[in-house]
C-alpha cells in the first residue's frame, strides 16, 4: 500500500482515536505525510522506536497493538502454557508510556494471556529482574531510553529476562508481518481486565525484591561522610536509586530537585542522556554547593549511568562510559575476592580495550560480543546452563553496566551503588576516581575514545547509511600515525580479514551490519548504523604513551576517517 492509501485508510476510520484524526487532518505537508505512512515503524532485533504520533510509521495505541498481538500469537505457538506465565510490563516517564503499556496489557489479556503490569513507572532493570522472579514467558518495556520527548519505543524480553535475541526476534517479526489489518486488532480495557484477573498490578513486593537482589551484590557504604548527588533525569531511577543507596547505608545523597519528578517533556533536560554533559549542568551546580564527591545521573528508563568526577584540577568533569567501565571491572575483581577463577568479563565490540586489558591482569576471562546488552545477557544464560564461565562483570562504552545475575540487561540502579562504593574506597586513600584511572593509564596505557554520530532520516538517509557502508567495505586504510592496520572486521559477512597474512577467518558471533578496523597498538575504529535511530555512528579508540599522545593520535584517525566519509 502506498502512503496516500494508508493515510486515506487511517483517515476511514470510524473510530480513530480522537487525538490522531486530528492531528492527522491538521497535517498540509505532503513530505510530513509521506514519512508518516511510508513504511511501518520498524520493529528489528532490538525493537521498536519512533517519533509518537498518528500513522503507520510512528508510534501510537495501533502501532503498539500490532506489535503485541504479534508478541501473543508469538508465545502461544512457543508454548500453549505461556497464556498461564504470563508476560510482565513496564514503562517509564515519557508521554503515552502509561497508555501504551495499558495497550499492552489489554491486547495481551483480550488474547487469555496474562498481564503483569507494573502500577507505576520502573526502571528497565526491574523489569528485567521481575521476568525471571515471577517466570514469566517475557516482558515488554515501553521506553525510548534517552531520545527526545518526541520519541517513545517499545522493547521484548524473553523468559531469561533478556532482550529478545535474533532468532527469537526474527520468530516475532514473522508473527508481527502476519497482520493485515492493525485496526481490528481486539482491546480490553484496564478494568475488565483487573476484573478478570488476567491483568494484575505489580507493585511494592517486586520493589522490595529487587532492592534487596541489587543490595547483594553491593558492600555497605564504608564511609558515611561520602556526599553524593544524584540527578534521575525526569526519569524511573530516581526511588530505585534511592532506596538502595538508603539500604546501604549512604546518608548524604543529595537528589538535583528540578530534575526529581518524572516530566514527558524534559523540561531541564530536552536531550535526556547522560553521555551529555550539558544534562549535569544543575547537578554541579549543587554539587559545589554541597561540596560533593561524586556525581551520578540516570537515563530516563533507569538502565545506564552516567558518572561526573573531579579532576586533578578539583573541577567536575564527566567520565566517559569506556573510563568508568574501566573503573569498575577494576575494583569489582580487586574487592570481590570470592569470584571463581573461570570469572568472565563481557564487553561489546565497540567498547575500549582498556576494561579487556584491565580484566586479564586481574585473571578474568574477556568476551566481546555484538553492540546491544542482550548479547551480554544472552552469554550470562549460556553460561548459567553450561558452567564454562562465571559471569562477573558486563559493560558497554553508552553507559551500561551489570554486576550479578538477578537481572540480564544493564541496570544503573547497581551500577550507581557501585560507582558510590568505589568513590568511598579511593576517598579512603585520599584518591579521586580521575587519579584512580590515571594509575590504570600508566600501568596499560593511554585510551582515547571518541564518536561521531551522523543523524541521517527518511528514505534519503537510509540510502545514505547503506551507500557509506558499502563504500567502507571496500576502502584501503593501510593505517595512520605509526599505527598499522592488522584486521579488517566485516561483522555482517561474518569474516575477520588479516590483513598482514591475507588469511581470513570466520566471526563466530551473530550477524550484524558493523565494520571494524584494528590496528597493531590496540587502536581501531568501527562504523555501525544505530538500530534504534536514524544515525550512522563512528566509534574511535586510540591507544598512546602518554594522553597527550593519544589525544593527538584520535584526532589525526577521526580527520582522515570524516574525511572519507564526506567525499
Amino acid at each position: 500500500m502506498d502512503y496516500k492509501r494508508a493515510y486515506k485508510n487511517w483517515l476511514d476510520q470510524p473510530e480513530l482515536d480522537c487525538e490522531l484524526r486530528s492531528e492527522l487532518e491538521a497535517i498540509t505537508d505532503e513530505k510530513e505525510i509521506e514519512d508518516r505512512f511510508y513504511t511501518d515503524l520498524e520493529f528489528g532485533t532490538g525493537g521498536m522506536r519512533g517519533k509518537m504520533g498518528a500513522g503507520n510509521n510512528r508510534m501510537n495505541i495501533y502501532t503498539v497493538a500490532k506489535v503485541t498481538y504479534g508478541l501473543g500469537k508469538y508465545l502461544l505457538r512457543q508454548d500453549i502454557q505461556n497464556w498461564e506465565k504470563g508476560v510482565v510490563i513496564a514503562y517509564d516517564s515519557r508521554h503515552n508510556s502509561r497508555k501504551f503499556a495499558e495497550t499492552a496489557a489489554g491486547v495481551l489479556g483480550k488474547m487469555g494471556v496474562v498481564a503483569y503490569l507494573f502500577e507505576e513507572l520502573r526502571p528497565t532493570p526491574e523489569l528485567s529482574f521481575a521476568v525471571r522472579e515471577l517466570k514469566a514467558a517475557g516482558g515488554i518495556v515501553i521506553t525510548a531510553s534517552h531520545n527526545p520527548k518526541e520519541y517513545n519505543g517499545y522493547k521484548v524480553y524473553g523468559p531469561d529476562g533478556g532482550q529478545m535475541v535474533t532468532a527469537s526476534a526474527d520468530a516475532l517479526i514473522a508473527e508481527i508481518g502476519k497482520i493485515q489489518d492493525v485496526f481490528d486488532i481486539p482491546i480490553m480495557s484496564l478494568a475488565d481486565g483487573l476484573n478478570q484477573k488476567i491483568i494484575m498490578m505489580v507493585g511494592e513486593k517486586m520493589d522490595n525484591a529487587f532492592t534487596d537482589a541489587v543490595a547483594a551484590i553491593c558492600y555497605p557504604s564504608p564511609d558515611s561522610e561520602l556526599k553524593v548527588v544524584y540527578t534521575p533525569l525526569h526519569g524511573a531511577g530516581n526511588t530505585p536509586v534511592r532506596r538502595v543507596l538508603t539500604a546501604l547505608g549512604y546518608q548524604q545523597v543529595f537528589v538535583v530537585p528540578e530534575q526529581e519528578l518524572p516530566d514527558g517533556d524534559f523540561t531541564t533536560a530536552p536531550y535526556p542522556n547522560p553521555e551529555d554533559p550539558a544534562v549535569f549542568s544543575l547537578a554541579i551546580a549543587l554539587a559545589e554547593e554541597k561540596n560533593a564527591d561524586i556525581i551520578i545521573g540516570t537515563d530516563p528508563d533507569g538502565d545506564r549511568v552516567g558518572v561526573v568526577g573531579r579532576n586533578p584540577q578539583g573541577a567536575f568533569e564527566i567520565l566517559t562510559g569506556n573510563q568508568t567501565g574501566a573503573l569498575l571491572v577494576d575494583y569489582y575483581l580487586k574487592t570481590r575476592k570470592s569470584l571463581p577463577e573461570n570469572k568472565v568479563v563481557i564487553k561489546t565490540i565497540v567498547t575500549s580495550e582498556l576494561g579487556g586489558i584491565v580484566a586479564k591482569s586481574h585473571g578474568a576471562a574477556v568476551l566481546d560480543v555484538l553492540t546491544g546488552f542482550k548479547y551480554i545477557g544472552e552469554c550470562m544464560t549460556d553460561f548459567e546452563k553450561t558452567g564454562d564461565y562465571t559471569f562477573a562483570f558486563g559493560y558497554e562504552e553508552s553507559y551500561g553496566y551489570l554486576a550479578g545475575n538477578y537481572a540480564r540487561d544493564k541496570d544503573a540502579v547497581v551500577a550507581s551503588a557501585l560507582i558510590c562504593e568505589m568513590t568511598a574506597y579511593y576517598k579512603k586513600q585520599g584518591k579521586t576516581l580521575y587519579e584512580a584511572l590515571n594509575a590504570l593509564y600508566e600501568k596499560h596505557g593511554y585510551f582515547i575514545e571518541d564518536v561521531v554520530a551522523l543523524t541521517l532520516e527518511g528514505i534519503e538517509g537510509k540510502m545514505k547509511i547503506t551507500e557509506i557502508m558499502e563504500k567502507f567495505r571496500k576502502v584501503s586504510f593501510p593505517g595512520f600515525a605509526d599505527a598499522k592496520l592488522i584486521a579488517f572486521n566485516d561483522y555482517q559477512a561474518g569474516v575477520s580479514n588479516d590483513v598482514v597474512s591475507g588469511e581470513k577467518a570466520e566471526i563466530d558471533l551473530p550477524r550484524s551490519n558493523v565494520l571494524k578496523f584494528v590496528f597493531d597498538d590496540y587502536s581501531w575504529f568501527a562504523l555501525r548504523p544505530s538500530g534504534t535511530e536514524p544515525k550512522l555512528k563512528v566509534y574511535f579508540s586510540v591507544t598512546g604513551k602518554t594522553g597527550d599522545e593519544a589525544v593527538a593520535k584520535k584526532e589525526w584517525l577521526k580527520k582522515q576517517v570524516t574525511a572519507l566519509i564526506e567525499v
